[in-house]
């Protein structure tokens, strides 16, 4: 290929110097063709090649497609066809054809059925959501935690919090925490084909869950859900879950809670927000000015994320939730209730009182003895065989206690001594029983049977004023004799 300057020359010969094609060729040492065709062609195009005749690859092409048609329903994402298979069965059948011919007649055929993306125009109030598996490090603990990342696609401004479980409470909290962050609803979220939101599929059309719906109804807004296997239908949400990770979820951040960690990423993430610029230059407070006109107001009040369930209570006074045992004060024992189910925890209602535990892990079980203190105060074999428990709830200065009588008595009689103090704390309180043991260790009075017992209070009564200036004095019951003989006559 000639240079630039080469070109010029020979042009500059030919058209302004009038000298012969045939001469200029002869000088410069050039084919009278390849002066010609830079006479024609200043600038140097693509070569055009007429398609050579191939048939050998007219013959195996058809068979091919056959084969492919035929094996796929035969196959998986991990046992899938192969150049090198499709290559030995061709060879089986007598075609005469080389492995790069195959490589190169799959390679095309991917490039056909390869999908075109459409550029797309994000509008103001469009929210994309989706869940991210991340790993933090809680009270010195590594564990995995699912992010919870709503991000509108006009402005970038985007909400994250992180959640013990990537289940539907988790799913719904997402939405109320962030809307209520945004001071505003998303007219439109889009969302994977997730079974939290998703019931089933009818043609074209999604039923909801019962508590999805109940969150679209609350708020208004159009859900909207990307097709089967194709996260890349909301790509903006995807991408930015990733860079997420990475840029403010690495090295693993620490914590006291998944809740301290999430405040520290929002606040990390807001920061990012005010600096950032698009393409275009304007800022990001200027797009979500722009958006946050277009956003629906909040409702007066918040969705309640919590699920009721009804739920019995056991002989045990246990109650059984989502697999886990719980238990309940003892008095609810074989009664019914009602279970709200929350993000972190589980709240109990029954006979217009509640009591709330901790979400546990199936299988597992939570049980909290002072529930069990009136039983307790009767059974000290119980008590003996629960000590370490109970004393671990009751605290200071039960744990002293029972280790001086443990050491003095024997873990027995320690044990009956603890079901009578239980027995007093559910006649007196745990208030007045404690205070009475801290008087009793600091005067070193710890012994079994003489224990002080604690008396009944009398509460103060008030006086009205017409009697406040009466005195009544101590009496006796010699006192009031005359009363006995009033009728005359002595009585024994």
């Amino acid at each position: 290929m000639l240079r630039k300057d080469q070109v010029h020359v020979i042009r500059h010969k030919v058209l302004i110097e009038g000298q012969s094609s045939r001469r200029v060729a002869r000088e410069t040492g050039l084919s009278r063709v390849t002066v010609k065709k830079h006479l024609e062609q200043p600038e140097p195009g693509p070569r055009r090649y007429k398609p050579r005749a191939r048939p050998i690859w007219e013959q195996v092409r058809p068979r091919l497609e056959e084969l492919l048609a035929q094996w796929e329903p035969r196959t998986t994402a991990k046992q899938r066809l192969t150049g090198v298979r499709l290559h030995r069965a061709l060879r089986e059948e007598g075609y005469q054809v080389g492995l790069t011919m195959i490589h190169e007649c799959l390679r095309e055929r991917r490039r056909q059925r390869a999908e075109v993306y459409v550029p797309l125009v994000n509008r103001a109030g469009e929210a994309q959501i989706d869940f991210f598996e991340v790993v933090v490090e809680v009270g010195g603990e590594r564990r995995k935690a699912w992010k919870f990342l709503l991000r509108l696609m006009y402005s970038g401004r985007e909400f994250a919090w992180l959640y013990e479980r990537c289940d539907q409470l988790a799913f719904l909290d997402g939405h109320v925490r962030a809307f209520a962050h945004l001071d505003g609803v998303a007219r439109r979220c889009v969302y994977d084909h997730l079974g939290l939101a998703v019931r089933k599929i009818v043609g074209a059309k999604r039923e909801l869950t019962g508590r999805f719906l109940a969150l679209v109804s609350h708020y208004l807004f159009e859900p909207d859900f990307a097709r089967i296997g194709e996260g890349h239908d909301k790509g903006g949400v995807e991408s930015r879950g990733k860079a997420i990770r990475l840029a403010h979820l690495t090295p693993i951040p620490r914590g006291e809670s998944l809740e301290a960690i999430s405040r520290q990423l929002l606040a990390e993430l807001d920061a990012a927000f005010e600096v950032r610029r698009d393409v275009s230059g304007k800022s990001a407070s200027e797009l979500w000015t722009q958006e946050r006109a277009q956003l629906l107001p909040l409702p007066a009040a918040s969705f309640e994320v919590r699920k009721p369930a009804p739920v019995e209570i056991s002989s045990r006074s246990m109650v059984r939730i989502e697999g886990a045992w719980r238990s309940a004060p003892s008095r609810w024992a074989r009664l019914g209730a009602i279970a709200c189910i929350g993000v972190d925890d589980v709240r109990i209602t029954s006979m217009g009182e509640s009591v709330t535990h901790p979400r546990a892990r199936f299988g597992t079980r939570q049980v909290r003895y002072r529930h069990y203190l009136p039983e307790l105060a009767r059974k000290p074999h119980a008590v003996r065989q629960v000590a370490p428990e109970l004393i671990a709830e009751l605290g200071a200065p039960w744990n002293g206690l029972w280790e001086l009588l443990s050491r003095a008595h024997g873990e027995l009689e320690a044990a009956r001594v603890l079901a009578r103090l239980l027995g007093a704390v559910c006649e007196h309180g745990e208030e007045r029983v404690r205070l009475a043991l801290e008087a009793a260790i600091a005067q070193h009075r710890i012994d079994a049977p003489e224990f002080p017992a604690l008396r009944p209070r009398i509460e103060n009564v008030a006086v009205p004023d017409a009697l406040a200036g009466y005195v009544v004095e101590a009496g006796r019951a010699a006192d009031y004799g005359h009363l006995l003989l009033a009728d005359g006559g002595a009585h024994e």
